[in-house]
């Protein structure tokens, strides 16, 4: 029983050193290819959503502007 347990166990080491040994250079350059192009179009969709409000805060401005020259020329008559 000792030998057959000893020898499981040497198999069970030699599985475990002879396993996959992490990712290669090609998988890494891959994922960090991946996170960059990720994190452009995520700055892209941000600056998007601010040229968006910013917009937003333009024509809000306009629409004010355009309505306190409309009350003031309503004034005067």
């Amino acid at each position: 029983m000792k030998k057959v347990l000893f020898a499981l166990l040497t198999l069970s080491f030699f599985a475990v050193a002879c396993g996959p040994k992490g990712p290669t250079p090609e998988e890494i350059a891959a994922k960090q290819a991946d996170s960059i192009r990720v994190a452009d179009s995520t700055a892209a969709v941000a600056a998007a959503e601010a040229a968006i409000l910013k917009a937003k805060e333009d024509s809000t401005k306009l629409a004010d502007s355009l309505a306190a020259v409309a009350a003031k020329g309503k004034k005067k008559k």
